[in-house]
């Protein structure tokens, strides 16, 4: 291997002992090749995704590749919990030092009466033999998922596992607060983030990692992320930090559904530990995985519209009777009588085929194939800053009959999350099963998810969350400076109802508004506006509720709703009777 390689290999090493080694595989002490994977985040969330880094370092003069495999589970007895699993390819030419970063999906933890256990298995093959290891995370029922720089972890790690656990009071052993990370390492894609409530960093943390990174913690900061900096400079602020904020704040802004907060510190880096857990644990939204957990049960305001279906019991006892006694007594004494038993392996089998098939016709003509589900969406769109983007949090809910497979695609950048139900007879996942003992498989190919495994499952209810950041040059834009105000959108579909508060308190309303076509709104009233916007509050579950709310009061900006839309598809079976979509976000000049 030529001394520059060894040399570049060298320097993406060495940054990642802040990280959480995984494994270091030499198949050969005599050759200098070698596969290390680290882990980015030294903590796992309890949903989402753990970014590794794997460096492979092929001295051998043929190509070659590597196979890794992953199982994250919730570490649940005799498997009732859930799995994830997912496998990567990675080629390694020869001569030469490559490194791939890779998101390893992560199983919903719902199981917190053991401390709430994430743990996931990795295991090497390919061109350079075999190797495994883990990695097991717990979190608390009440935990947000956090994350810190080495700078701020190192001096305040244990002081703050010894106020969470003060403040938390877990039932099952200590907490340890928060994990943590080397800036200059940070993942450039924003689902890396998307399993963690909280991130904390330094100024100087922020300003060394890349402009790749930087902009994917912002984008998880507008999809909900709590971000929090922490500035050693006197002159640290949101402008200062490249850190857009239509509120124009200047050390703490709302930034669509997240936060950002910028706080001083000493030179010494030491926090006031009571505080900052504070911080992260009390900001007014519920952590990710509590949310999970609670808001999609009874009273989940989808799952309440959607209604319920009866499931017919009788019909299939008095079926299953009438086969007890057609192959007992009735083939035993009729079919098969004393003379003629040698009929029952004629019978029997005969039976019971007629009777499967009878079943199979009635599942199929009562629940048919395929499926039926209802969709609603908060979507924040983002015209300003040359973002372009949709921040979309998805809700959905579905009831299916008989399907002929439960694989599906999705090619927006999005991450999709199971959710448990209330206990009726059609939810497989619950708030009582902990897990159900679900088996998930998740693929990311070339930034298309593959999806296969119990996501959906015949004659089942099931819900799910979507979170996706889309790029879209859809928007409403200003057309007049004075007057009522004329706007004109440039979404591809129509827009219901719009209301628009102006920046003196002003409130505005416009009806059916087509796209592509300038429309003038209307006068309305603060009381109309509030009642607008309680009925959208009303539609989501707890987490996106609160999350809406805090976005209501902002002037120049708008609340829309729309039945057209399109929503993230998942699979391709189910017909959504209907998908809700609530969009807001700033007015563009033009």
């Amino acid at each position: 291997m030529r001394p520059s390689h060894l040399l570049a290999l060298a320097l993406l090493a060495s940054p990642l002992a802040a990280q959480e080694s995984l494994f270091l595989h030499i198949p050969d002490p005599k050759s200098k090749t070698r596969v290390e994977a680290v882990a980015l985040f030294s903590r796992a969330a309890p949903c989402g995704y753990l970014p590794v880094r794997i460096t492979v370092n092929n001295a051998s003069e043929k190509d070659g590749a590597i196979n890794l495999g992953t199982t994250s589970s919730d570490g649940r007895y005799g498997g009732e919990g859930s799995e994830m699993s997912s496998s990567f390819r990675l080629d390694a030419p020869a001569g030469k030092a490559t490194v791939h970063d890779i998101l390893v999906p992560c199983t919903t933890v719902l199981n917190f009466y053991g401390s709430g256990q994430q743990s996931i298995e990795f295991r090497l093959s390919g061109s350079f033999g075999s190797n495994s290891t883990s990695l097991t995370t717990s979190n608390s029922e009440e935990q947000p998922a956090v994350l810190l720089s080495e700078a701020l972890y190192t001096p305040n790690a244990s002081s703050l596992d010894s106020a969470a656990n003060s403040k938390l009071h877990s039932r099952y052993g200590g907490i340890t607060f928060a994990g943590k990370f080397d800036p200059r390492q940070m993942p450039e894609d924003w689902r890396a983030y998307a399993g963690y409530d909280g991130l904390g960093m330094t100024d100087a943390d922020w300003t060394s990692a890349s402009p790749g990174a930087r902009n994917a913690m912002l984008r998880w900061n507008r999809l909900g992320g709590q971000l929090v900096i922490y500035a050693m400079s006197g002159s640290s602020d949101l402008a200062s930090l490249g850190i857009s904020d239509e509120g124009k704040g200047v050390r703490s802004a709302t930034r669509s559904f997240g936060e950002v907060t910028i706080i001083p510190v000493a030179a010494d880096l030491k926090l006031d530990h009571a505080a900052t857990v504070n911080r992260f644990s009390k900001r007014g939204l519920p952590p990710l995985s509590k949310s999970i957990q609670d808001d999609f049960g009874a009273g989940w305001p989808l799952k309440t519209a959607f209604g319920e279906q009866g499931y017919n019991y009788g019909l299939f006892i008095i079926i299953l009777i009438a086969f007890g006694i057609l192959v007992g007594p009735v083939n035993l004494f009729v079919f098969a009588k004393s003379g003629r038993r040698h009929r029952l392996f004629i019978t029997t089998p005969l039976i019971a085929l007629g009777t499967s098939v009878i079943l199979i016709a009635l599942i199929i003509g009562i629940d048919g194939f395929g499926g039926r589900g209802t969709r609603v969406a908060l979507m924040e769109v983002r015209p300003d800053g040359g973002e372009n983007s949709a921040y979309v949090r998805q809700e959905q809910i579905s009831r299916t009959g008989v399907l002929l497979g439960g694989d599906f695609k999705i090619t927006e950048p999005a991450l999709i999350t199971p959710v448990p139900l209330e206990s009726t007879p059609w939810s497989r996942l619950t708030q009582n099963n902990q897990g159900g003992g679900m088996r998930y498989e998740f693929l990311l190919r070339d930034g298309t998810a593959e999806i296969d495994g119990d996501w959906f499952q015949s004659r089942s209810e099931q819900g799910q969350l979507v979170r996706a950041v889309i790029p879209t040059r859809g928007r409403i834009e200003a057309r007049n400076q004075s007057g009522p105000p004329a706007f004109l959108s440039s979404f591809d579909f129509g827009i219901t109802t719009l209301f628009y508060q102006d920046k003196d308190g002003g409130v505005w309303r416009a009806d059916n508004i087509s796209p592509g076509k300038a429309f003038i709104c209307t006068a309305s009233t603060v009381g109309d506006f509030k009642d607008f916007a309680k009925e959208a509050q009303d539609q989501f579950g707890t987490l996106n509720r609160m999350a809406l709310k805090n976005l209501q009061n902002r002037t120049g900006h708008f609340l829309a709703v729309t039945d057209a839309a399109p929503g993230i598809e998942t699979l391709p079976g189910i017909k959504w009777q209907q998908t809700l979509t609530y969009l807001t976000g700033p007015i563009a000049q033009p």
